[in-house]
């Protein structure tokens, strides 16, 4: 049983600069480059800690991708960070050509991810940057949880061999993992166990599913939930054994339901083990300006929803 202190919430993109600092100290050939968001991303402190190591590439999200690769392939461990509608819909063709193709060693860091961006509105809320990144060979796609995770994630990262993305939100969150967590990029993590039904999740959403599931456990409802921070390659097995056993699932995730962590689960699942499967998350449309928690709401993605939802499903 994970205990979560549901009230005291940290910035995980501050935990990603700080792993960035961190890692700058111990690999000399980590560079990381920005573009003219490093306020927001959080890579301005490791370009005030290493300055040399760092490229401002401005408002040229193409270019710093490509440079990125250019720099992958003279032996750097190149970090390229911006918001994730940018990071993945702009540089696309970069990424695909220059990054994946080649196996290049680049981190591809999308901060700002899904419609908790919030009032910066539809044309900032990346809600397809999971389907384009899984869709590329040679990619491997993360979405961390919270601080702890982001920062173990980043660090396998770094220590990877290849294209990486990994995907992180604007909001502050709570610590769902303890500090000694070790994230194991193979293997998913049964975070509540259950016998009505699975839930399966990731990012910043884990939190509110975990609270829609300690409203159900009141109900009578035995739900298992399942957290899957990486997306491509993902740990079937885990997903299978759950489903054995509950006959049932659901996805939840900040993201279109196409093509991201519920189209995921329904491709191995209709292969290995035809399972009734319901997707929670956004039906192919855009989001649009809000508060955070007022379009989590309006898209039925918070806890109360959820649990609603579920209930009903039963």
């Amino acid at each position: 049983m994970f205990v979560i202190d549901y009230d005291t919430e940290k910035s995980i993109r501050g935990a990603f600069g700080e792993t960035l600092v961190e890692l700058g100290k111990n690999y000399p050939n980590l560079v990381v480059l920005d573009s003219d968001v490093s306020s927001s991303t959080q890579t301005k402190l490791f370009a005030k800690e290493f300055p040399e190591r760092f490229f401002n590439m401005g408002i040229a999200e193409q270019d710093m991708i490509a440079t990125a690769a250019g720099l992958a392939l003279t032996g750097k461990i190149a970090f390229a960070a911006t918001f994730a509608v940018f990071a993945t819909g702009r540089t696309y063709d970069q990424i695909r050509s220059s990054v994946c193709y080649q196996k290049a060693n680049v981190k591809i860091i999308g901060t700002h991810g899904g419609i908790t961006v919030g009032e910066d509105g539809a044309t900032h809320q990346a809600l397809e940057d999971i389907s384009l990144m899984r869709g590329l060979p040679n990619m491997m796609v993360i979405v961390p949880a919270d601080c702890n995770e982001c920062r173990q994630a980043v660090k396998f990262a770094a220590e990877y061999n290849g294209p990486v993305y990994v995907r992180i939100p604007r909001n502050n969150l709570p610590d769902i993992y303890p500090e000694n967590y070790e994230f194991n990029p193979y293997r998913a993590v049964v975070m509540r166990e259950g016998t009505d039904i699975t839930i399966v999740s990731n990012g910043d959403v884990l939190k509110e599913v975990l609270k829609a599931v300690d409203e159900l456990c009141k109900t009578g409802i035995s739900a298992e939930v399942v957290s899957l921070p990486v997306v491509k390659p993902f740990d079937y097995q885990t997903l299978i054994r759950s489903a054995e056993k509950t006959s049932l699932v659901v996805t939840v995730e900040n993201h279109s339901i196409n093509g991201g962590l519920g189209s995921a689960v329904c491709e191995v699942l209709s292969e290995k083990l035809p399972t009734k499967v319901v997707r929670l998350g956004v039906h192919d449309t855009f989001g649009q300006s809000g508060t955070p928690k007022e379009l989590l709401s309006y898209y039925k993605l918070d806890s109360k929803s959820i649990s609603s939802k579920i209930m009903e499903i039963l």
